[in-house]
This record gives structure tokens, sequence and C-alpha cells, in this order.
């Protein structure tokens, strides 16, 4: 287990850096200059010029790139100075001259339109979206493995036939598009909920207090697709399953129905739902930011959006470095519970 784990972090290691390579060259080749709005209305090319240099725009590519992955890295070279130990706050492991071989934090520099450490910034945001997410995928789990079950165990009846049809909709739906029905029901007709708000927010004593109605509308819209994906996937594995000679066996053994249905028969068909699950919970940390537009959640997606637009490339290149690491140990999680969850598979 102990190889397999070390082995999956060398491929993690290797999927970041293809992310930060591709995603990099990308943004840089791109016929956009930062440094222009970074300015109002009114600057000169020589300012435009201090900016740049600045900004470190005014190097090739494949330097920017460079001086990226070394500031991303936790293990890195770096000057032994005062100003370098300042920005990057390193802790010296082999001294190499005027430059050392240091352990630190990944570095992800300052945002071009703020001035404000990409970081702090996105800490500051990612509490709402995780949240969100993870509000939004237990909803899923949580109805989708329960219908999956019943129409499993019900199946080609009416329930299992409307739960699949049910389940295509809200697959065929994108999240925006239920984002908007939603506010359009529940906001505009019903007024039960306000389409605009914040998790986070002042009360009127200008206290800062958490509004969980805010978040009522988001999770339900972000939640529809994983609840009619993990609803399928729970189904057919259940199927698939209970036709299983251990099954069988369990049952003519002369164990309850429920300890065959639950210890048995659930718990091996729980490996689909779980890869769905990983990956849907990740996919909605990243792309939430649709739903956040809907209802003004102020949010890690809103912040990507709006970094976009600036073209604000520290900050972007912060929020996928993110959305990666968050695929990659995700992925890496859900591979060990296999082992955990299902006695067939062993690790090497």
């Amino acid at each position: 287990m102990l190889r397999f784990i070390i082995k999956r972090l060398f491929q993690g290691v290797a999927v970041l850096f293809l992310v930060v390579v591709i995603i990099s060259s990308i943004i840089y080749l791109a016929p956009v200059e930062p440094e222009r709005l970074t300015f109002g209305q009114r600057y000169d090319e020589s300012t435009l010029e201090i900016k740049k240099k600045e900004l470190g725009l005014d190097r090739s590519l494949f330097i920017q790139l460079m001086f990226y992955l070394r500031d991303v890295s936790p293990i890195s070279v770096h000057e032994s100075s005062a100003a370098s130990q300042a920005r990057y706050k390193y802790l010296k492991i082999i001294p190499l001259g005027s430059k050392a071989l240091v352990i630190k934090k990944p570095y992800l520099r300052e945002s071009f339109q703020s001035g404000r450490s990409v970081s702090a910034m996105i800490l500051e945001k990612l509490p709402q979206t995780a949240i969100l997410a993870l509000v939004a995928i237990l909803l899923g789990l949580f109805i989708g493995v329960i219908l999956g079950i019943v129409s499993a165990l019900n199946h080609n009846n009416w329930f299992d036939n409307s739960a699949v049809f049910t389940s295509v909709i809200g697959i065929s739906i994108p999240s925006y598009v239920s984002a908007m029905i939603l506010a359009l029901i529940f906001a505009y007709y019903f007024k039960w909920f306000e389409v605009s708000g914040s998790l986070y927010g002042l009360d009127d004593f200008g206290d800062k207090k958490i509004f969980w109605k805010n978040l009522v509308l988001p999770a339900l819209a972000l939640g529809i697709r994983p609840i009619a994906i993990i609803t399928q996937l729970t189904r057919s594995a259940m199927l698939d399953v209970l036709g299983q000679d251990y099954i069988r066996t369990a049952k003519a053994k002369g164990l309850s129905y429920y300890k065959v249905l639950f210890k048995h028969a659930l718990r091996n068909a729980l490996n689909p739902v779980l890869t769905a699950a990983s990956g849907w919970f990740a996919a909605l940390l990243a792309g939430a930011f649709f739903v956040e537009n809907v209802f003004d959640y102020n949010g890690l997606g809103q912040l990507t959006v709006d970094a976009l637009l600036s073209y604000d490339i520290p900050l972007v290149l912060g929020a996928v470095l993110l959305t990666a690491c968050i695929f990659v140990v995700l992925n890496i999680l859900v591979d060990i519970l296999y082992a955990v969850l299902d006695p067939r598979i062993r690790v090497g």
C-alpha cells in the first residue's frame, strides 16, 4: 500500500507540472497585454515598460515558466538574502554559496490588479465554495444512493422507470439553467429565498454572520446533476452486484435481507459511486462559478471569473493549480478507499 501511495503521489506531481506548463503557455501566449489592464485610461509607453518589467513579463515564456515553477515548488533554490527570505519565508536546507536549497510553502505571487497575495485571496473565498460544493455532493450522495437502491430493488416497475427518466432529465440540464429555474420559481414567484446573497455577511448590528438560507438554492442547483448521475450509477452497480454468486451464497447461508443488501451488495457497489462523487466534488469546486454568478454567491468561482476578465495571470494560475491539486488528492484518496471498501481489490 505504501509503494502504491508513493507511486500515485509522483504521478500527481507530474500531472500538476503538466497543468502549470500547459495553462501558463496558453495564458502567456494569448494576444493580451496584462500590464495595460493594470492602468486606467491614461498611461505612457515608458510607464508601461516599467510595469511590464516589474511584473516579469519582459522575459521569454520559458524563463517566466521556470521562475513560476520555482515559486510554486515546495523545494527549490533561492537567493540567500533578507529580501528573498521575506518574500518566500523559506527554511534553508543546504547552503549553495550566495544561494541555498530551501523548503517553503508554494508561493503563488501577488495579484496584478490588487497587489494582494494570491494565496490570501484564494483562501478568503475558498471556504464559501468548498461548503457549497460539499453540501451539493452530500445532497447528491444521500438522495442519489437511496434512489439508486430503491430503483434496483424495484427493477422495471413504475418507480424504477420514473427514477431513470427523471435522472436523464437531471443529467441533461446544465447547472446554470437549473440555477435560473430555481431562482425564478423560489426567489421570484414564491419569494422564499433571495437570489443575491453570499454565505458570509453582516447582520443588522454589523457583526459577521453565516446566512445558511443563501446556501439552499445554489447547493440544490449544483446538486441536481450529481443526484441524477449517482442514482443511475448506484442502480446499475446494485443490479450487477445482486446477480453475483456471492450474493446468492449469502442468501443461501440464511443471512438477513438487510445484512445481504447493505453489508455485501451495497458495499461492493460503491466503487463507481465513489469515483463519480470524488470527480464531481472537484468539478463542483472548479465549475461552481456559473451558479455563483446566478446567485451572486461571492466564492472562488466568481473570483476566478473576475481574474479571467481582467487577465490577472497569477490569480488565474493559482485558482487552476488549486483545482488540479484537489483533483489529484481526491483521486488518490478514492484509490485507497477502493481497497478498504472492496475486499476483492488488493493494492500492491
